[in-house]
């Protein structure tokens, strides 16, 4: 079950990299952001209405959500948003491809049962060159402003990246649904109140049956679903296997943009995506000692 979730995830988000694509020939970044989770938040009150949804109870639960909703959320999307306007997308994919390598770190900080060992170094550095290889032509920073998109890249990896194992190492007993429902609802304040202030009234922008379809499929397969599924992922299998998705991703928008797109896939596509299948492997296939005891505790 957890393999099958963890290819749904990948082609998922993989997915997803098209419509922001598209979505943003229309619509201004943090704008389409926000639209994106407010949408998300609203297709999500039914059940918390209902209490089919368990709402937080204690400070330590509300300090974690609110934390990690604003940095998966705030920070992280609106930056990725943000971001493209000045890079390319082949460069946002390689350097958000930065999430495995400060969760690699993160874990052996705050998951005393996830050590770095050399072969996750071995495997997170493989998948990157796979990543950085398939978008090797899209590699360059021509101005201050493309430096600027790039380093915003790496620090909503981080971001990311921090939210999930802070999730995975204090958030085990929350609902997935739940959390990312209250994580939007504590991230999106930030969001919304920039795009107010910089992108102008949303009601005067070019709202087209384009960008409608794009804003639905970000939010419901995007957003609701993969969330969901992610972090009922996350609280079974390690982290860094569960952030090896960001690896997989890019490849799979590749193929999707060339079948769909009509965009000329890249020579070296299937070098780099051999690499990517063998970081994946490496880690897919370790042998493990501790996560069995560790699920079979999480599930008491």
């Amino acid at each position: 079950m957890t393999i099958l979730v963890w290819v749904i995830l990948c082609i998922v988000w993989g997915t997803t990299w098209i419509f922001i694509k598209v979505g943003l020939e229309d619509l201004p970044p943090i704008t389409f952001a926000a639209a994106r989770f407010i949408l998300a938040v609203l297709l999500l009150s039914p059940l918390v209405v209902a209490g089919r949804l368990p709402i937080p109870r204690t400070k330590r639960e509300w300090r974690l959500i609110a934390l990690t909703g604003f940095l998966q959320f705030s920070i992280n999307y609106s930056l990725v948003f943000w971001s493209e306007q000045y890079i390319t997308s082949g460069l946002a994919a390689v350097l958000q491809a930065m999430i495995t390598v400060f969760g690699l770190l993160l874990a052996w900080i705050f998951l005393p049962s996830e050590r770095i060992t050399k072969l996750k170094i071995f495997a997170v550095v493989v998948g990157i060159i796979g990543v950085a290889v398939i978008f090797i032509d899209q590699l360059k920073i021509e101005n201050a402003m493309a430096f600027a998109g790039s380093a915003a890249i790496v620090i909503g990896a981080y971001a990311a990246a921090q939210a999930s194992i802070l999730v995975k190492a204090k958030g085990s007993g929350l609902h997935p649904a739940s959390l990312v429902f209250w994580q939007m609802i504590c991230g999106l304040p930030a969001i919304v109140l920039y795009a107010s202030i910089a992108e102008g009234n949303p009601l005067t922008l070019n709202w087209t049956w384009r960008a409608i379809l794009c804003v639905l499929y970000l939010t419901v397969a995007g957003t609701i679903a993969a969330f969901w599924l992610y972090y009922w992922l996350l609280s079974r299998i390690e982290s860094t296997k569960a952030m090896m998705i960001s690896l997989v991703t890019p490849l799979i928008a590749v193929i999707i943009g060339g079948i769909f797109l009509n965009e000329t896939l890249p020579p070296q596509t299937i070098f780099g995506g051999l690499l990517i299948i063998v970081s994946i492997g490496l880690i897919v296939t370790r042998k493990r000692k501790l996560e069995p005891q560790i699920n079979a505790d999480e599930r008491k």
